[in-house]
């Protein structure tokens, strides 16, 4: 299962109580159409609850909803989260270590 890093918990955490205000919003991960990439190409966005497909993990009160593609994806892997001198949060994706 999925996995966060603190870093990640607080970014997410953050970034969904600055963007919506609703008591049961989480980030969202989803596929995206990309026919050119090699393996999952997932795409991040904040939204006030899930889509009726999604899986929803809530991991230390941040509640994250995936779709199919991105439980296959990331269900061995760890998110990890940062934020650049301007503002600009990156996601990264690590292998859990056994």
């Amino acid at each position: 299962m999925l996995t966060l890093t603190d870093n990640a918990t607080a970014i997410v955490t953050t970034l969904v109580s600055r963007q919506n205000d609703a008591p049961d919003a989480g980030l969202r991960i989803h596929s995206t159409e990309d026919p050119g990439a090699d393996g999952a190409r997932l795409a991040v966005l904040v939204t006030a609850d899930p889509e009726p497909e999604d899986q929803v993990v809530e991991i230390s009160g941040t509640r994250l909803f995936l779709d199919e593609t991105a439980v296959s994806a990331l269900d061995d892997k760890i998110l990890d989260a940062g934020v650049d001198e301007e503002g600009s949060v990156s996601f990264a994706v690590l292998p859990q270590v056994a």
